[in-house]
């Protein structure tokens, strides 16, 4: 047996990728790595695996804590990380679900063909610039009021559809179609509201976008074909959260574990884990407002779909709204009640995700029933300089994963260092003379933040997704242009 060492954490392979931490000290379970030999070597660069580590100390943690194939460094918890936790008996973490709740990512399908699309990208780029509000601060598709706020926080995609910014087709493909029912706006504080109201149908910033991509290649042709994707046919994804609404929450639900439950904090190696024990009113709180926060996140991501159908309508006269289908919207920070086969017993878990993607297989019945027959679409963004990748959820994944998998390619630098390393005009040039890829944003910083050369090979990712059965490649798309904050 294979065994690796990162600082002061000691890997043993178990089999083809994957890896474990041993149980020591105040884990509760080992700890798991899937990746290749050559992601490992990546992730542990940073304090992914320390990090990977801590988890394993929260009270409640069932099986193994997880890192997936595109992990890296987060606040407390990894990124790429999954932590199924006992509901009864165990705990709900703040920071186990990541500030920017229900930051995920959802795919269009439109009637164009790349040939549609080539000769006019800047025109579309610049199109969907001045529709789409991006960048730090307020503004959105919508003027929002305390109603809308409080709609949206409740009923989810529910609330789009009586607005008549979605469809009934948009409910149906979406993860839960497209509402928590134990969202508890009431648990949202005023200042939580506040940041919302005037973000509704905005992109924000950092990392998230929204990328016109063409579909180069399949690889199951029979699943293809229920997802709706065929190769040189024009996609959209659209990737945010619940912006200054969900960060605040987050940020809320933190001081008061802080203050009230201490005496479990004190037990966890870093405070940036905060968790309330189950059971106890203030994850009773957490929960109802993470929940109101997905709401509220899935209707961020509706209402920039009604802007790009009106866009891609204005831009192509070939082009109806109606004909911009919704394949698929699934989170990637969120943490919900699901049930599990723990050795052979049917538990309660409160699955934490942060930056990792259910990933159910075929037959689960919270698959939508459009896909109940050859699983969930799972979307695997790439960077703006690179294939991302439509999967479905793999027949191994609940057994080696609690219905997860990667959630995109994840980071190699911080922020910080990719600004030190590129210039934002020069990769805009590149990726526009190179690869005829048409990028606009509202600062060179924020492209340099997101250059190619920051992220992991979402190739590899994926390829380790794959051949372990978690999350299994139906098609790949490459990017035609992009906007971002």
């Amino acid at each position: 047996m294979t065994t690796r060492e990162f600082d002061d954490v000691t890997l043993e392979r178990v089999r083809e990728h994957v890896w474990e931490i041993a149980r020591e000290g105040g884990m509760e379970v080992p700890a798991r790595v899937l990746a290749s030999e050559a992601l490992l070597e990546e992730i542990g660069e940073d304090d992914s695996l320390q990090q990977l580590k801590n988890a394993a100390h929260l009270p409640g943690m069932t099986k193994y804590a997880l890192a997936m194939p595109d992990a890296h460094q987060g606040y407390g918890f990894p990124v790429g990380g999954v932590g199924a936790i006992d509901a009864e008996d165990g705990c709900i973490s703040p920071g186990a679900v990541g500030f920017d709740i229900n930051c995920g990512v959802r795919m269009l399908r439109t009637p164009l063909t790349y040939d549609d699309v080539r000769g006019r990208e800047e025109e579309l780029v610049d199109a969907l610039f001045d529709a789409v509000p991006s960048g730090l601060g307020g503004g959105g598709v919508v003027e929002g009021s305390r109603d809308a706020v409080e709609g949206a926080l409740e009923r989810g995609v529910e609330w789009a559809v009586e607005q008549g910014y979605a469809t009934d087709a948009d409910l149906k493909h979406c993860e839960d179609e497209g509402r928590r029912p134990d969202a508890k706006p009431e648990y949202v504080s005023k200042k939580a509201k506040d940041r919302g109201m005037n973000q509704m149908g905005s992109l924000g910033s950092g990392n998230h976008f929204l990328e016109v991509q063409r579909v180069t290649d399949t690889f199951d042709d029979d699943v293809a074909d229920a997802y709706g994707l065929r190769e040189g046919e024009i996609v959209v994804l659209i990737h945010c959260g619940s912006r200054g609404l969900g960060h605040q929450i987050c940020s809320n639900y933190v001081r008061k574990i802080e203050q009230e439950h201490g005496d479990l904090l004190d037990r966890l190696p870093d405070k940036d884990l905060a968790a309330a024990p189950a059971g106890s009113q203030l994850a009773e709180e957490y929960y109802g407002a993470m929940c109101a926060a997905v709401n509220f996140a899935w209707v961020n991501r509706q209402l920039i779909t009604h802007r790009t159908r009106e866009t891609l309508a204005d831009v192509f006269d070939a082009v109806d709204g109606d004909d911009v289908e919704l394949l698929y919207d699934v989170a990637h920070n969120i943490a919900k009640r699901e049930s599990h086969d723990v050795d052979g017993e049917d538990r309660e878990l409160f699955v934490h995700r942060k930056g990792a993607t259910r990933a159910f297989p075929a037959g689960r019945e919270e698959v939508p029933a459009a896909y109940r027959d050859v699983g969930q679409p799972v979307i695997i963004p790439g960077s703006m300089g690179a294939g991302s990748y439509v999967l479905k959820g793999g027949d191994r994944s609940l057994e080696e994963t609690f219905g997860s998998t990667a959630h995109g390619a994840g980071r190699l630098m911080s922020r910080t260092q990719a600004k030190q390393e590129f210039w934002g005009g020069d990769v805009q040039d590149d990726l526009a003379e190179q690869e005829h890829i048409y990028v606009k944003a509202n600062s060179g910083a924020t492209i340099a933040e997101e250059a190619p050369g920051v992220y992991k090979d979402v190739d590899e990712v994926v390829r380790v997704s794959d051949e372990l059965g978690i999350g299994d490649k139906v098609a790949r798309t490459f990017p035609v242009c992009n906007i971002k904050g």
